[in-house]
């Protein structure tokens, strides 16, 4: 990724950029997390990209390499239950203001993937697709998905039976079909559960189905 996309905003009083993305808007479980990062100027990581289009094995190894690289990083999350009083949005925007909070710097422009700067007391600029353009922002997209994928995985071993390791609370159908026979568990998302009740009657149709194929 070539870092004359973040170049482009330098100037004589916007020195320090750091990069900001969230991970974890979608699913039905667990906290929505949030990167921060400020890279060394020109600084070129092999393989960065958005970390959507990464494999966790290449995401953990990059992962690395940005907290040793990075001038400055910062992690910040918004709890379930934050989602659920807030909405996503606003969640996550939150982690986000967090995540620059942990990275302990006033940076003088923020890069912020998607189209909301609402909330930041720093200059922001969004970016739509920015995690495929900026490298500051890539870092801090894989930054916020390791570290929620790791959240994710102990939140399996407390909570098991929902299959939270293999998904990461996405609402996959074997994820619905496993609250809707256990019942949410404390780290699901109350305000992403209607489709208990939309799809209530496919749902225990396949619960049948399933508790059948036990017998």
């Amino acid at each position: 990724m070539d870092f004359s996309f973040d170049l482009q905003f330098k100037s004589d009083t916007v020195k320090l950029i750091c990069g900001v993305d969230e991970a974890g808007r979608g699913p039905l479980a667990g906290p929505v997390v949030a990167g921060a990062c400020v890279l060394p100027d020109g600084l070129e990581i092999e393989s960065l990209n958005d970390s959507k289009k990464l494999s966790e094995k290449k995401r953990e190894k990059l992962y690395d390499v940005i907290v040793e690289k990075a001038l400055h990083y910062g992690i910040g999350i918004a709890t379930p239950e934050e989602i659920d009083e807030i909405n996503i949005l606003n969640a996550s925007l939150l982690a986000m203001r967090r995540a620059i909070e942990a990275a302990g710097i006033t940076p003088d422009l923020l890069l912020v993937d998607g189209n909301q700067t609402r909330g930041f007391t720093t200059p922001a600029v969004a970016i739509v697709g920015g995690d495929a353009k900026s490298p500051s922002i890539a870092a801090a997209s894989i930054l916020a998905k390791v570290t929620r994928d790791r959240m994710m995985t102990e939140l399996d071993r407390e909570y098991p039976g929902y299959g939270i390791a293999g998904h990461k609370g996405y609402p996959t159908k074997s994820h619905k079909l496993a609250v809707y026979m256990l019942g949410p568990s404390p780290c699901h998302r109350k305000s992403f559960l209607s489709f208990l009740e939309r799809d209530k009657v496919k749902l225990e149709a396949e619960a049948e189905k399933l508790r059948n194929s036990q017998v």
